[in-house]
């Protein structure tokens, strides 16, 4: 079902939907590129929300808590993996239109800050044991989630190269 939709979907956006008047085809590159920083967030969040409540459970209700670091680290993936996407989308589409592969500008590189910080996350996951590295992780994922406004809002805060969101603030 899930397969048949997914392609459902790539054959609307590639062959169906018309081709943009002054970008042309590139532009479709926004049916994945726009998906993939929201789903972002949206992992994002959910470790950030999963993390706090481990960090709030710990003590009291052990079982819980582990079912909550799980989620935290499951997001912390996932949003990893969209991340990484929406960092290679914009490129591949920045160069045609803008004539740059990467400018440092704001929400570009808040955007690459965030990413880094959960890849650290995961680094701490994986090369760190028990109890400290899992409050360790939630402080970090809590530290991480704060850079998800700072990767949106850019666009309202000053002047950049970047295009003004496309959800209302």
């Amino acid at each position: 079902g899930t397969l048949a939709l997914l392609g459902e979907a790539f054959y609307q956006a590639m062959y169906l939907a018309p081709t943009e008047a002054t970008m042309g085809d590139i532009q479709r590159i926004f049916y994945y590129h726009f998906a993939s920083a929201m789903l972002t967030f949206f992992f994002f969040f959910i470790c950030f929300a999963a993390s706090i409540v481990y960090l709030a459970l710990r003590n009291r209700d052990p079982l819980r808590a582990m079912s909550a670091d799980a989620l935290a680290l499951a997001g912390a993936e996932m949003g990893v993996v969209f991340c990484t996407s929406v960092l290679i989308q914009g490129p591949l589409w920045a160069r045609p239109v803008w004539g740059i592969w990467w400018t440092w500008d704001a929400r570009l590189t808040s955007t690459l800050v965030m990413w880094l910080i959960y890849c650290s996350y995961l680094l701490v996951r994986r090369f760190a044991a028990g109890a400290p590295m899992q409050t360790l992780a939630a402080v970090v994922a809590i530290f991480g989630d704060a850079d998800v406004p700072i990767a949106y809002y850019p666009t309202q805060w000053a002047r950049t190269q970047h295009p003004s969101p496309a959800i209302a603030t």
